[in-house]
């Protein structure tokens, strides 16, 4: 049986939500094939492992987690990757596992920190890598990136707190040039948090230091006319992908809200109970959507091409713009993981949650192989011939 060890929690404002996501996803992992260890991140940054991480009730004080499961270290010994005890004169091994899953969300965790660390071990794992979970985070060299691909992205403005602190005016000049409303973003958080969308300039000055309080970089787009909020999901990678059904933003707001993904509360649709005893964040979309098929069809092509050209693995959730009347499709931004690992756009359509996530495990290790057979080292030692100090003289005379 294989042992699957889900990642999860973090210092990120998107700390609760990336529990509620990896409890889920424990709960419907295909248990005669997968043994599964609880892994948690504290917002301290410290690391945890036991049963108790699998219940919801531990959670409802994070400051009892540590007396309710053993602090450890991942680590690779002897071609086994192993839990050992963090603490303690003799660090025993409290468990090992095969393949790491994590389901982190937000800065710190999703944007390639935790995919470096994995890297570094060796050890197979779900998701993108390092850098198209980098480039997944944030919303700027995203834009960048979907551009030099063709992918039509909205027009937007970004810049550092420390420009704006200095050159003000001009950068509230450039925001102007958008045209108003525009929305903006701290650009490497997710979940809606920090977003305001602005209709003046002095809605624009409250917005950007609302958003300067969660990220160093912020990003203001123009807000696109006829507005209709669409999402699809992509499963695979760059030689083997599968689009999900689209799914259409239901809310009363100016855009999908925190509270619109997370507390139901954006619209009267609600989502079923899943087996943690919470809602399953289907609640803000309709699903499928309804869309004319030409935008449909452009919403598949560009969460494809977008998934490709992002260095993106595992499961996305790509987030578009669509103006209505025009038929104008634009990527917003990818959600490398997704909250529910975006199962419920799946699910109409016959994949259920155990079998999405079973390809995840798949597929991760099937990527695990083929990397192992490219050649990343070579046999001979170029500090075979170094000659000690005057082999650093002549490599110096080299480089004059």
């Amino acid at each position: 049986m294989i042992k699957v060890g889900v990642i999860f929690g973090g210092e990120s404002v998107e700390h609760e939500i990336s529990i509620i996501t990896a409890v889920q996803a424990m709960n419907y992992m295909d248990t005669s094939k997968y043994e599964v260890v609880p892994i948690y991140i504290g917002k301290d940054r410290n690391w945890y492992t036991g049963e108790a991480l699998r219940d919801m009730a531990t959670y409802k004080d994070l400051n009892n987690v540590s007396f309710m499961a053993k602090e450890v270290t991942l680590t690779k010994r002897d071609d086994k990757y192993i839990l050992q005890k963090k603490n303690g004169l003799f660090k025993g091994v409290v468990n090992t596992i095969d393949v790491a899953f994590p389901i982190v969300h937000g800065k710190g965790v999703e944007d390639g920190s935790l995919a470096g660390y994995l890297e570094t071990l060796n050890i197979p794992y779900v998701g993108s890598s390092m850098l198209g979970s980098a480039i997944g985070q944030d919303k700027v060299v995203q834009k960048q990136v979907m551009a030099a691909c063709d992918i039509p992205i909205v027009d937007y403005v970004w810049f550092y707190d420390t420009e704006y602190q200095t050159d003000e005016d001009k950068i509230l000049q450039n925001i102007k040039k958008l045209g108003y409303p525009v929305i903006v973003k701290p650009a490497r958080l997710g979940s809606s948090v920090g977003i305001e969308v602005a209709k003046n300039e002095e809605e624009v000055k409250d917005a950007i230091e609302e958003a300067i309080k969660y990220d160093e970089k912020i990003i203001v787009e123009k807000m696109v006319e006829n507005l209709k909020e669409v999402d699809c999901a992509v499963i695979g990678n760059y030689e083997d992908m599968e689009c999900s059904l689209i799914g259409e933003m239901l809310t009363n707001n100016d855009f999908l809200t925190f509270e619109d993904k997370y507390l139901g509360k954006g619209s009267k649709k609600t989502g079923s109970k899943n087996q943690t005893g919470g809602k399953i964040s289907n609640s803000g979309f309709k699903i499928p959507a309804t869309l004319d098929k030409e935008v449909e069809e452009q919403v598949f092509k560009y969460s494809k091409e977008a998934f490709r050209c992002l260095n993106l693995s595992g499961v996305t959730r790509f987030d578009f713009l669509v103006d209505s009347k025009a038929k104008k499709v634009y990527v917003n931004e990818p959600n490398t993981i997704p909250g529910s690992l975006a199962f419920f756009f799946f699910t109409p359509a016959g994949k259920k949650y155990s079998k999405l996530l079973d390809e995840l495990i798949k597929g991760a290790i099937k990527e695990y192989k083929t990397a192992k057979k490219k050649v990343t080292s070579f046999e001979s030692n170029v500090l075979s011939t170094f000659d000690g100090a005057k082999g650093a003289k002549g490599i110096k005379g080299k480089m004059m």
